[in-house]
């Protein structure tokens, strides 16, 4: 069994229960060292074995999770750009058993970090979750200019490299230059 967990948005208080209880009773956990905050492994069995996924294939992971249960630790909730699908479908292959423990998002950290509500009477109703595009493509209908175009909320992943295309895109959308901005 397979247990993808999300490891909250980076305080170790925020990782769920279920998550932490994952953990603590993980025999192997792969986690992925280059995103996730390691306080989040202090917890673990003595004779825990850990993987840092930054440093390893696809293939090497699956390699791991052929020989053991384990816990494969993923940023915020493995369901927003936690590059599950792939992982899932090779396990599926191999008919290994898998289940997902959902994350806080680092999204919901974020507005509990600034005070702030995504949804406001009179102001917005709806959130907007998406990317910029970069090496992977999205779709024209949801690129950053389409969605601006709905004056929602946005909430932005993997793009604070790309700064300035954002902003631009943000703006031939219809977003004010002057709208408020949160780099969390």
């Amino acid at each position: 069994m397979v247990h993808f967990v999300g490891a909250g948005s980076g305080a170790v208080d925020l990782i769920t229960v279920r998550g932490d209880r994952l953990l603590r009773q993980a025999d192997v956990i792969i986690y992925a060292g280059s995103l996730v905050n390691p306080e989040l492994l202090k917890g673990r069995k003595e004779n825990c074995l850990v993987y840092d996924s930054a440093k390893m294939t696809l293939e090497e992971v699956l390699s791991v999770i052929e020989e053991a249960e384990i816990v494969r630790l993923h940023t915020g909730d493995p369901c927003l750009y936690g590059a599950i699908r792939e992982q899932m479908d090779a396990l599926d292959e191999r008919g290994i058993a898998y289940q997902v423990c959902p994350g806080v998002s680092s999204f919901c950290g974020a507005a509990a970090a600034l005070n702030l509500e995504y949804t406001l009477p009179g102001i917005s109703q709806s959130v907007v979750i998406t990317r910029l595009e970069g090496r992977t493509p999205v779709p024209e209908r949801e690129k950053i200019a389409s969605f601006a175009s709905h004056g929602a909320t946005m909430v932005i992943f993997l793009s604070t490299g790309l700064l300035k295309e954002l902003s631009r895109e943000l703006i031939r959308g219809g977003y004010q230059e002057t709208t408020p901005a949160a780099i969390v």
